[in-house]
């Protein structure tokens, strides 16, 4: 891993005139990273802190995310610029993967298999408007988005760093 924090949160918007943002959760625990007194600190795709840690206020669920409300933040002005934002924890705080899970920055580069067959490799995740996300996959010089969920997504192995899929026919030709 190429920082210090892994991230656990990335903000889509701010929400409402009073400092808080809608936050896309990339944790299974968001009840525990997200509670009030913990801090998150802005990162980088490697997770490296790109600025300094804010103290969470307060947190709800919303709709399929978090709302997030910040001890430094009393309006919306300073959030116009997150959108975006990868907000990070130092990983010894947070739960490892399952053997069958993997950390966000572990996606980019894993294999990905299609009827135990490596087809190509996964280039990252892509978060859809009304919620879910897409796994790029390079396959051949060129990229293709599968919906990374089940039926399609079969088997995850982190310690392979493998992904199966079982994709409808042509969908990896699209």
């Amino acid at each position: 891993m190429g920082g210090a924090y892994l991230a656990v949160a990335r903000v889509r918007k701010p929400h409402g005139l009073k400092g808080e943002v809608v936050a896309w959760v990339l944790t299974d625990e968001p009840e525990q990273v997200f509670a009030a007194g913990r801090k998150l600190v802005p990162v980088d795709e490697s997770g490296a802190a790109i600025g300094a840690p804010l103290v969470i206020e307060r947190s709800r669920p919303y709709h399929r995310h978090w709302l997030l409300k910040f001890e430094e933040v009393e309006d919306r002005t300073v959030l116009e610029g997150w959108r975006q934002r990868l907000l990070g924890m130092p990983q010894e705080e947070l739960q490892p993967p399952r053997d069958d899970e993997l950390y966000v920055h572990e996606v980019p580069g894993a294999g990905v298999l299609v009827g135990g067959r490596e087809v190509g490799r996964a280039t990252g995740l892509v978060e859809m408007p009304g919620g879910g996300q897409l796994l790029g996959v390079e396959i051949e010089g060129r990229e293709v988005f599968v919906p990374f969920r089940r039926p399609i997504v079969t088997r995850v192995d982190r310690a392979a760093r493998v992904i199966e899929l079982d994709p409808p026919d042509g969908l990896l030709e699209l």
